[in-house]
């Protein structure tokens, strides 16, 4: 199945509707549309081959080359600048690139004649090329390497039927208006920063890209510009809504909620977004499924705290026995880069095997108890660390905690704590704390504290990382 090129769709149906604006310059789907060809052009004269690495920040000029990769006909494939070389080496042979773009701040010197900056490719002379006429719904557009929170990151295929169904899903969950504005603070190289970019394109709607999170300036944008949407992870929410408390601002009329994702949610603040009439929308997604295909309904967020909602439109859920999370959606990745077995090892009786554990209310809302890879049995009983973490995180003393199991000669596994806080830790009051609120064999049997957690680009604790502290 194909469609039509959805930036040839916007220029010629709306080609004066804003497409892009990063706070300094402001693109109209038809201006987008030129300076795409251009971009093209270039790419043509490097020959870069099917697929076209990029290593990028969030900037106008990484969105137009994002763009213009996919209306090359080409695919995109997303590096993380945060890699050490060793990692951004291997993703650059598996993937097999001739060419990565790269942003200027990001060059290293181990960075071979493969690696093109931003300014080398600017230079490049060249006429204006071609934009495909349509898009193949089983083409793949982008290629996203897992986060790899618990080893090396597998490289995702995302065709454009994987995010054209997500895209739509996720409009009819939240609604679409003509005036929607989608705040792109999250790493385009992530799927959560990307699938705004593509449904920039898929509703014509207005994409306002950020290059970093910093509180004051995301507040001032909330509150002076039309933004409607916002994704956000908890870490990012925790520090708007403590912005908020402390300055009395609040946000223009037209901002419709927060959707959030990307981890363990903490239930104090979802309730102090209720006290200030922020509209948080939690949801549930991967990279396997471009971004949610679960998610709260608005009018849900409040009377269902903590769920991350139902199945979106084109999504079917069940659980297995053990309570892990099954899906079929077409949003599902085709496969793995180089891995033919891969999915097919994830696949029950055509269910997709997510890895996570969760429960439905008698509602049928889904709550998420954490990885399956992630749980631990400590005398037979199991032990959800996110759940262990939730607790702890309503103490103003701890600012940030990750729990993982520690091998017991008796016990099998005990959960250790590793907490970050200002304070010297009261270790004492903890578990006095803990066995209030939690069965014993959930109580920390440790507490040790740490810096700050080992996390990747979208904010997950790399839980392997801290499993060897321990041995």
């Amino acid at each position: 199945m194909q469609t039509q090129n959805w930036l040839l769709k916007q220029a010629e149906t709306q080609p004066n509707h804003l497409a892009v604006d990063d706070g300094n310059q402001r693109l109209t789907f038809v201006q987008l549309k030129r300076r795409v060809a251009k971009i093209i052009g270039q790419l043509n004269q490097l020959d870069p081959g099917q697929q076209v690495g990029l290593l990028a920040v969030n900037t106008l000029f990484s969105y137009e080359l994002a763009i213009a990769i996919i209306c090359s006909g080409r695919t995109i494939v997303w590096l993380n600048w945060r890699l050490a070389d060793d990692e951004l080496s291997r993703q650059v042979q598996d993937s097999d690139l001739r060419i990565c773009l790269v942003e200027d701040s990001l060059l290293r010197s181990s960075m071979d004649h493969r690696f093109v900056s931003f300014t080398q490719f600017r230079q490049i002379s060249a006429s204006q090329g071609l934009l495909v006429p349509s898009f193949d719904y089983d083409q793949v557009a982008s290629i996203m390497y897992t986060s790899g929170t618990t080893g090396n990151p597998k490289g995702v295929l995302q065709t454009f039927g994987n995010h054209f169904y997500s895209a739509v899903s996720s409009a009819l969950n939240l609604g679409l208006t003509s005036h929607d504005e989608w705040l792109c603070v999250a790493p385009i190289f992530h799927i959560s920063g990307f699938s705004i970019m593509m449904r920039g394109l898929i509703y014509g709607m207005t994409v306002r890209l950020v290059k970093k999170f910093r509180v004051e300036q995301i507040e001032n944008i909330l509150i002076n510009e039309p933004i409607t949407i916002m994704s956000v992870v908890p870490f990012m929410l925790q520090k708007l809504v403590q912005r908020q408390e402390s300055t009395g601002r609040h946000y223009q009329h037209a901002f419709r909620c927060m959707l959030l994702g990307g981890g363990t949610t903490n239930q104090v603040i979802l309730k102090q977004c209720e006290q200030l009439q922020i509209p948080v929308v939690q949801c549930y997604g991967m990279t396997e499924t471009c971004s949610q295909i679960i998610a709260l309904r608005s009018q849900d967020a409040l009377k269902k705290l903590g769920s991350v909602g139902q199945p979106l439109f084109t999504t079917q859920l069940k659980l297995a026995k053990n309570g892990e999370i099954l899906l079929k959606t077409p949003a599902l990745t085709p496969g793995y880069l180089n891995l033919p077995g891969k999915l097919a090892a994830k696949m029950v009786d055509g269910w997709y095997r997510t890895g996570d554990v969760g429960h439905l209310d008698d509602d049928g809302y889904l709550y998420i108890d954490g990885r399956l890879d992630e749980m631990l049995i400590s005398g037979g009983e199991n032990v959800f660390p996110q759940e262990v973490e939730q607790v702890y995180q309503r103490l103003n003393s701890v600012r940030d905690i990750a729990v993982v199991g520690r091998k017991d000669n008796v016990w099998g596994e005990v959960p250790v704590a590793f907490v970050v806080s200002d304070d010297p830790l009261n270790v004492a009051q903890l578990r006095s704390y803990g066995r209030q609120h939690l069965a014993h064999y959930k109580v920390p049997r440790e507490f040790i504290q740490i810096d700050r957690l080992p996390k990747n680009a979208s904010g997950k604790i790399k839980r392997y990382l801290l499993r060897e502290k321990l041995s």
